[in-house]
């Protein structure tokens, strides 16, 4: 990344005025296109108190309790009768070892939070002292919540269980049934995250498992009736494939779903990257080569629908500590939600809600509609509000370019998201490029236009490329301040340059 150390910030009068009235410091200067809806963060100094103060609307975060502030782990998404049922891991706050909570939405805008548990870990000895990921589905008319039990005190140390309810938000665990690792695994400590299936026509079930055989990731299949009665396991349907995805004993969250004639499957491969693979049909062997979703920052998402649009829900990635520049590794998040959508070409990427691109109100930008950084400069272009999107053009040069976030008005301390046509790949790193954060491959040609839109809110951000990928940051204590816009060789121009902030 070349381009990362060269570059030198340029002065921008009327962006320093704002970006000095943004800080709180030196007198009162004009501030452009204010507006009483957005709040100031102009006096919150530090990437803690920022955060503290966000109200995510987008982003669901648990509301703070008597034990802290909770966190959103791994996500299990219903749908039934314009209601996304969002079940989810509860990291911290009150809850015991990861047990399950709720959030509900029609839009993922407005959320209803549920305080108390649906599942609790068990307290005692039991298979499930810490509950893991797993998914609701309606057969006739009983809801199983199927789940994993971990406890590493067992053999097996996890086991598929199962809880039943006569409505999407009671369910009360099933005494005494379980399905454990098949021998034919030849390992009994990875096997989990079910994916549950039903099928009325032969009233039966069908469950992805999340599972490893000699090292190496695989998602196998059972088979049982609506009555849970006669599981059955049912072989693999899919094996890491280890050269394009890497070493990686478990495929996490694993899921499959339908967007147009092709059937995909996703997962999160431990502790890196979501992938896809496709297939005919949803559950023979999936072998065409796996492609990525975003990069590490956005976690172990798996499907809803309402018959039409096609969700991925998961989790964004944060820091434990907020005032860190040296790594985003932190388990569990804020809830984050993309849409699905063919890339054209027999594949998938994924979109902004619908919602996030409504309801908008247009605001005046620092620099104008056009900008074309000169080499080696930063050209402030717009502002961090707490909830904003900007939309526009660039057209690619040979050289790396991207968004440039002012942290403590240090150049030494930007956090940068880079595109680089050369590498191949749209990547965030911190301290003007010497801490790596994540990547996420991107094929960008020189000379040609791209539709770009990037969407924060808080810290959390997604930048959108036409035709490429979605790429997730996490981007703490920019709050207030102007955004910059880079090039390395001078060739980038950004073109029908808006920036948009919400009525919501």
């Amino acid at each position: 990344m070349k381009a990362i150390k060269t570059i030198s910030a340029v002065a921008i009068v009327l962006g320093g005025m704002m970006l000095l009235a943004a800080c709180g410091g030196g007198e009162t200067a004009p501030t452009l296109d204010t507006d009483p809806s957005d709040k100031d963060f102009s006096a919150l100094r530090t990437a803690s108190a920022q955060e503290n103060a966000y109200e995510y609307k987008f982003n669901f975060l648990p509301e703070k309790d008597s034990a802290g502030q909770g966190y959103v782990g791994d996500t299990m998404p219903y749908y039934e009768d314009g209601t996304y049922y969002i079940y989810y891991l509860k990291d911290r706050g009150d809850s015991y070892n990861h047990s399950v909570y709720l959030t509900t939405t029609t839009d993922f805008v407005h959320y209803t939070e549920r305080q108390e548990p649906v599942l609790e870990s068990d307290h005692g000895t039991a298979q499930d002292t810490m509950i893991g990921t797993g998914s609701v589905v309606k057969a006739g008319t009983k809801y199983y919540f199927f789940y994993t039990g971990h406890n590493e005190n067992r053999d097996p140390h996890e086991a598929i269980m199962v809880a039943e309810g006569t409505s999407p938000t009671e369910f009360i665990k099933k005494e005494g049934w379980h399905i454990d690792p098949p021998d034919a695994l030849g390992q009994r400590n990875d096997f989990r995250d079910p994916q549950a299936y039903y099928d009325a026509a032969e009233d039966t079930i069908t469950l992805t498992v999340t599972a490893s055989q000699g090292g190496i990731g695989r998602v196998v299949k059972y088979t049982l009736k609506g009555d849970l009665s006669s599981p059955a396991y049912g072989d693999v349907i899919y094996t890491n494939d280890e050269a394009v995805v890497g070493d990686v004993y478990n495929l996490e969250c694993s899921d499959t779903f339908k967007v147009g004639d092709k059937w995909y499957l996703t997962f999160s491969a431990q502790d890196g990257t979501m992938w896809y693979t496709a297939a005919n049909t949803q559950y023979e062997p999936y072998t065409a080569t796996p492609k990525q979703l975003d990069g590490q920052l956005f976690y172990a998402a798996k499907h809803a629908s309402d018959g039409t649009n096609t969700y991925l829900i998961g989790w964004s990635r944060r820091s434990e500590s907020v005032s860190s520049t040296q790594d985003v590794k932190g388990w569990a998040g804020n809830l984050q939600v993309q849409k699905v959508v063919s890339d054209g070409n027999g594949g998938i990427r994924l979109a902004p809600v619908d919602a996030y691109t409504q309801n908008t109100k247009e605001r005046n930008l620092v620099s104008g509609a056009e900008v074309k950084p000169e080499a080696g400069a930063y050209t402030e272009s717009f502002r961090c509000f707490e909830r904003y999107m900007v939309t526009g053009k660039f057209v690619c040069g040979t050289g790396d370019f991207g968004f440039a976030f002012d942290y403590n008005g240090r150049t030494e301390s930007y956090k940068l998201i880079t595109l680089s046509p050369a590498e191949k790949k749209i990547s965030l790193d911190f301290n003007r490029g010497n801490v790596h954060i994540t990547d996420v491959s991107a094929t960008l040609e020189t000379g040609k236009t791209y539709a770009f839109t990037y969407l924060q809110e808080g810290s959390i951000g997604v930048l959108y490329v036409e035709g490429q990928t979605a790429f997730t940051v996490r981007i703490y204590g920019t709050s207030g301040k102007n955004v910059m816009l880079w090039s390395d060789e001078g060739d980038t121009t950004f073109t029908e340059l808006k920036q948009f902030t919400y009525t919501y």
